[in-house]
């Protein structure tokens, strides 16, 4: 019976690419289901054999630690170049998008706190 190695949801394409590879070169038989067009499911890789889901598994974990490490060095990397995104260099980047989502959302929060109020009277 087929086991799930890994839903797709949220995954970025290069890591699921990078997971297929590994699979491929590690010759386990797998199949990958593909999102439904209503987005109730995003799709997934599953082992075929259930023999080979323990070994996929543990695979799957050093890959996972190890592109942990990798993208964790990109980003200090990113940082100490000055190239990561923040709130402040997007606020001066673009400050007027950035006063009107904030306002947007102090609004929303005072409609949501207040109408129960305007209504109850």
């Amino acid at each position: 019976m087929a086991k799930l190695l890994l839903n797709l949801r949220n995954v970025p394409e290069d890591e699921a690419d990078e997971v297929r590879a590994w699979l491929t070169d590690s010759g386990m038989d797998f199949y990958e289901t593909q999102p439904s067009p209503w987005g109730i499911s995003h799709g997934g890789i599953w082992m075929r054999e259930d023999a080979d889901i323990v070994r996929a598994k543990a695979l799957m974990a050093d890959y996972q630690a190890a592109r942990r490490q990798r993208v964790l060095a990109e980003q200090a990397a990113a940082r100490e170049r000055g190239e990561q995104d923040s709130f402040g260099k997007l606020l001066r980047q673009r400050p007027l998008y950035v006063i009107g989502v904030l306002a947007a959302i102090v609004a929303i929060v005072a409609l949501t706190l207040a109408l129960p109020y305007l209504f109850l009277r």
